[in-house]
């Protein structure tokens, strides 16, 4: 059977008087490719922030490999003393790839594990050499980040994602910052992770795209789960109402 990776319990997230996550309940099992899609404002990046810890749950739990990183105490959620052993476990993907200007291509792939998680970096370099060249990067290793263009930047960006051997990797619209000949050069790499059966949470615009790497589908409306499972079966043959809709309307998009 395979290891459960994340959990999401019963998360709530507020922002003043306007719920964003409204009692969502998703689980990932390692090797699991996940995708959610939904309208702009449905919650599917708070979603993210929230199992990464970049925003603060108001209620629920969040599970890394069983283990309990925040939970609810008396109504309000508390959070483990040392995060650092849960966000060791992932790797986060941003759509506006968020790499360092002023370090070169290697030096972003080998700060982190350098200098947080204290690895050889003997060991770190020849790693971000190998993941250099999976991305089809090899000769960019000492260019900056403003001499790249956006493909060739988001996938740097998965790179320093993969070199700190997360279990988990989350996409946060990774695609959407950049020009549709652009995209597909991210979408492969993303493909090729997905046949190598690494475990990934991706939001995502590109349907097709979910189609074809996930193992399930998560359709988010309004803070809630509207639908979730089989990608033929969320997107072509979808059972609410709600994710017929959204599909139209992206189709006539």
């Amino acid at each position: 059977m395979a290891e459960n990776i994340l959990s999401l319990n019963n998360i709530r997230k507020s922002f003043g008087t306007l719920d964003v996550l409204k009692d969502i309940s998703i689980s990932v099992d390692q090797g699991e490719v996940v995708s959610i899609i939904g309208s702009s404002g449905s919650g599917k990046s708070t979603l993210l922030r929230c199992a990464t810890f970049l925003e603060t749950i108001d209620s629920g739990e969040i599970l890394y490999l069983g283990q309990k990183a925040a939970e609810t105490k008396n109504g309000k959620a508390e959070y483990a003393r040392d995060l650092k052993q849960f966000r060791s476990c992932f790797g986060l993907v941003f759509q506006n790839f968020n790499l360092f200007p002023h370090y070169s291509v290697m030096k972003n792939l080998m700060d982190a594990p350098v200098s947080v998680m204290k690895r050889s970096p003997a060991e770190v370099r020849e790693e971000a050499v190998r993941l250099l060249k999976k991305m089809g990067l090899e000769s960019k290793a000492n260019a900056y980040p403003c001499q790249l263009s956006g493909g060739q930047q988001q996938r740097v960006a998965i790179a320093r994602a993969l070199v700190m051997n997360p279990k988990i990797l989350f996409f946060d619209e990774p695609t959407s910052a950049l020009d549709p000949e652009l995209t597909g050069e991210v979408l492969k790499v993303i493909k090729e992770l997905a046949e190598e059966k690494m475990t990934m949470v991706i939001v995502t615009h590109e349907m097709a795209f979910a189609r074809a790497v996930s193992d399930r589908v998560i359709f988010m409306d309004g803070g809630v789960i509207v639908e979730q499972g089989h990608p033929e079966m969320v997107l072509g043959n979808p059972s609410e109402e709600r994710t017929r809709q959204f599909l139209r309307n992206y189709q006539r998009g």
